[in-house]
Formats: C-alpha cells, structure tokens, sequence
C-alpha cells in the first residue's frame, strides 16, 4: 500500500537535505497550496513544488 501524504523526514529522505531545511520546504509547500497547520501535503504537491518525477520519487520512499 502506497502512502500518499508526506512529512518533512521523507523530504529529508528524498532529497538528503536536513531535517531543518526539509520542514522549512513542507512549510512552503503548504504556504503556496493555502493550506491550514492540520493538512498535510501529498506527494504529488511535492513532486510539482521541487521538479521530481513522481515515478521515481515514489520508489525511494
């Protein structure tokens, strides 16, 4: 079963920035997509926020 939402240690995960840097790229994910604290961002989101191909992304996870 594949997870669709995303947390800052899986952007530290697929991109090997810190886990610092990493919530600071979720926060601007949610910022841009208006959403409120209690959402959460999709994989999809993002994949469109950084440029990665969503194929490839998936697998690392």
């Amino acid at each position: 079963m594949n997870r669709i939402c995303i947390y800052p240690k899986d952007i530290a995960r697929i991109t090997g920035k810190s886990y610092r840097q990493s919530l600071r790229i979720h926060n601007n994910i949610k910022k841009k997509h208006n959403k409120e604290p209690h959402q959460l961002i999709t994989l999809d989101e993002l994949c469109q926020y950084l440029g990665l191909d969503n194929d490839q992304t998936r697998k690392s996870l």
